[in-house]
């Protein structure tokens, strides 16, 4: 991004509202710079699902790239904190990208991201048991946490509530409490009221191997 910020305009957004919603049209980008926004699936009809979580630091909205002319949304942009972004319409963003190879390039390995990130997603939601499709979500959180340490572990803290973990998992929270509760029972994870879940890798791995197998 410009440093003096030529590009695109500050917009500031209170916890709790919409950035957009399902019928909006997919026409900018934004880059958060403070704050926490959840992606949802947008219909009304169905549980909402989280897909993706974004952080400061990361662009949200990129898929304005693949929406044909006059495309919208179907998604709903959700604040989970307070949040300051940069706002940037379809075509400004577009031409500065073309200006530049290195913003070509983090463009298309973020995209590449999210899109590994989206098939890991599909395979987890494709488990119909409730201990597999928490089991494998534990393990591809778990995963990720490693893979930002640089380094293996075997017990992986995993800072996600309950209620985050049924969104995840297009769960209910109930469902995902008594799942979590056979997986501590049977030691293959940790937890307190108050304090981050911890995923014994090694071992919940091969309960997940068993019931593949």
């Amino acid at each position: 991004m410009p440093h003096d910020g030529s590009l695109g305009r500050v917009r500031k957004f209170r916890k709790d509202v919409d950035i957009w919603q399902p019928t909006d049209a997919s026409d900018r980008i934004y880059f958060l710079q403070r704050g926490k926004v959840e992606i949802c699936s947008g219909d009304p009809q169905a549980r909402d699902i989280l897909l993706q979580t974004v952080t400061a630091g990361e662009p949200f909205g990129e898929l304005c790239f693949c929406a044909e002319t006059g495309g919208v949304r179907n998604t709903v942009a959700r604040t989970v904190q307070p949040v300051t972004a940069v706002e940037i319409e379809y075509h400004a963003f577009l031409k500065y990208v073309r200006a530049s190879d290195q913003v070509l390039s983090e463009l298309i390995m973020t995209v590449c991201q999210r899109l590994s990130d989206c098939e890991t997603r599909t395979e987890m939601l494709a488990q119909r048991g409730a201990q597999d499709r928490v089991g494998l979500l534990l393990l591809q959180l778990a995963a990720k946490v490693t893979k930002a340490a640089g380094k293996t572990q075997k017990a992986v803290q995993v800072r996600k509530t309950h209620g985050e973990l049924a969104s995840l998992a297009a769960m209910s929270r109930a469902h995902v409490t008594v799942t979590l509760g056979l997986f501590r029972r049977d030691r293959l994870i940790q937890y307190e009221r108050g304090s981050a879940l911890t995923v014994n890798v090694p071992a919940l791995t091969a309960y997940m191997a068993r019931r593949q197998a």
